[in-house]
């Protein structure tokens, strides 16, 4: 068993496909598929289900894939340690938000993360919750910013913070001069949110089921496409407090808070059992929680 063949189960994992992983690798197809077949020889097990049109590992296949990870992340420690002499501030960072979080986050940590890790800049991948998870578990990226509840076998979870959401309406809508909304209500609007599998949407829909009957338009990936599709008078949203503050509202549209029970999140910092770098993990947290925002209510 060789380090290559490692990596080279890890990218077949990410990528369920042998052309795409042998570019990763830049290793020939044949001689990608030749190594997998000698590993799976030499362990006497198959680690991949083949078929015309999928890649899928076996149950034993899973946990030698996770294995594999855990390995290569020690051998990439063993570098780090030799290359930063054992600085782990040192070196990007590859942070994943997702996409109700990212936008109106970093424009936050970035200058403090600046200021307390000037030599660990921020590489980051915006994604959808189960992508990044994906991500997290294969090793493409350190750490992740998500929405609770995450539980993943294997992966650590910091809670960060709690953020309130607000509902968003056109200035002249009947609502705009209303003090406080109930959750129930937003059943008789024409309700704007991301499409299926944003988990901002699916909590949105917890606050109020009848949405989901009623079969409310969900539109794209962008908060902001969905501001502006309210400010255009096609109807309202509900957005966390962080996309509704002073500098993301225009005034086309209006900002109502929700009435007591008021439907929220709480967004947490994940990351492997087995990442290295621990202090890089803190000094994001850190930076995250050092956010002055009154629309954000930090953990302690």
């Amino acid at each position: 068993m060789t380090l290559s063949e490692l990596r080279f189960v890890v990218a077949i994992a990410k990528e369920r496909n042998f052309g795409r992983a042998s570019e990763k690798c830049f290793v020939s197809q044949p001689a990608l598929s030749l190594a997998i077949k000698k590993l799976e020889q030499d362990l006497g097990v198959m680690i991949f289900e083949r078929s015309r049109t999928d890649i899928n590992p076996t149950p034993i296949g899973e946990k030698i894939i996770e294995q594999a990870i855990k390995a290569l992340e020690e051998v990439n420690h063993i570098r780090e340690i030799a290359k930063q002499g054992n600085n782990q501030l040192s070196g990007a960072f590859r942070l994943g938000l997702i996409y109700s979080v990212g936008p109106y986050l970093l424009p936050e940590i970035i200058p403090i993360l600046r200021q307390s890790a000037p030599d660990m800049p921020l590489d980051v991948e915006e994604n959808l919750t189960v992508q990044l998870e994906a991500q997290l578990k294969n090793g493409v990226i350190d750490a992740a910013v998500v929405a609770l509840p995450f539980d993943v076998p294997g992966i650590n979870t910091l809670p960060l913070y709690d953020e309130k959401y607000v509902v968003m309406v056109p200035i002249d809508h009947h609502w705009a001069n209303r003090r406080l909304i109930e959750a129930h209500e937003l059943i008789d609007e024409h309700v704007l949110l991301l499409n299926t599998g944003h988990c901002y949407s699916h909590q949105v829909l917890q606050a109020c089921p009848e949405l989901s009957r009623k079969g409310q338009v969900l539109q794209g990936n962008s908060l902001e496409t969905i501001r502006n599709m309210v400010a255009s008078n096609l109807g309202i949203t509900v957005l966390p407090c962080s996309a509704a503050t002073e500098r993301y509202v225009n005034p086309l549209v209006k900002v109502i808070p929700f009435a007591a029970p008021v439907p929220a999140r709480r967004i947490a910092l994940a990351w492997r059992k087995s990442y290295a770098r621990e202090l890089a993990v803190s000094c994001v947290a850190d930076a995250i929680k050092a956010i002055k925002s009154d629309s954000l209510v930090m953990i302690k």
